[in-house]
């Protein structure tokens, strides 16, 4: 199982790209697809990446907001830092209180754009990974209410579970516009989804999860 994965990873034309253009990690290119479809980051923009290890989608971030915008990245591992100055790495459990408050005394209160390619803990047993994972979706929820500005952007990996259509619905009465997609980068046999919401209407009621 363990050579046959290798062998399918080391012949992905993405993960062949990666190496050759220097990104981190293959999900760079899904995070370059869904920006260049939806617009999400801009010149000057602050940015939080909420499970950013190794780096792939941070190093995309970095390369939008140049000198002037602000990328944030927190994972509890470990992974090699980048040395630009306008970077900084959090290593913890973003689900936490006290990371939370550690982002936004990093971000001045407020972000842009909050993403999250996190994938949850997984045990194998079908209805626990999905608990697992609408938790996890919940949380990053949870943070961009918390420091999104006025007309902020969310972009999100999900998996489809019981919860789903739930989470968009709520996703709805956040955000002007509420997309899904799955960009050409994704594995196609992956179930993994992505949600993107655009300019976040903080003032709009907000519905309570069931």
């Amino acid at each position: 199982m363990g050579s046959k994965w290798q062998m399918e990873k080391h012949n992905d034309p993405y993960y062949k790209k990666a190496k050759k253009e220097d990104y981190r990690s293959r999900a760079s290119y899904k995070l370059k697809q869904l920006d260049k479809k939806y617009k999400l980051i801009k010149e000057g923009n602050t940015v939080v990446d909420l499970g950013a290890a190794p780096g792939g989608w941070s190093q995309v971030a970095l390369e939008k907001v140049g000198e002037e915008g602000i990328v944030v990245g927190v994972d509890l591992n470990r992974f090699k830092k980048f040395h630009e100055e306008n970077y900084y790495g959090i290593r913890g459990d973003f689900t936490t209180p006290e990371v939370q408050e550690k982002i936004m005394e990093l971000i001045g209160g407020k972000a842009k754009v909050v993403m999250s390619d996190a994938s949850p803990s997984l045990c194998g047993i079908k209805n626990i990974d999905q608990l697992r994972s609408i938790d996890l979706t919940y949380a990053v929820i949870g943070i961009a209410e918390n420091i999104l500005e006025e007309k902020g952007n969310l972009v999100m990996k999900v998996f489809q579970g019981p919860e789903y259509k739930e989470m968009l619905d709520s996703l709805k009465g956040k955000f002007r516009h509420v997309r899904t997609t799955k960009p050409a980068s994704s594995r196609k046999k992956s179930s993994e989804m992505y949600v993107v919401g655009l300019e976040y209407m903080p003032n709009k009621k907000k519905r309570k999860r069931k």
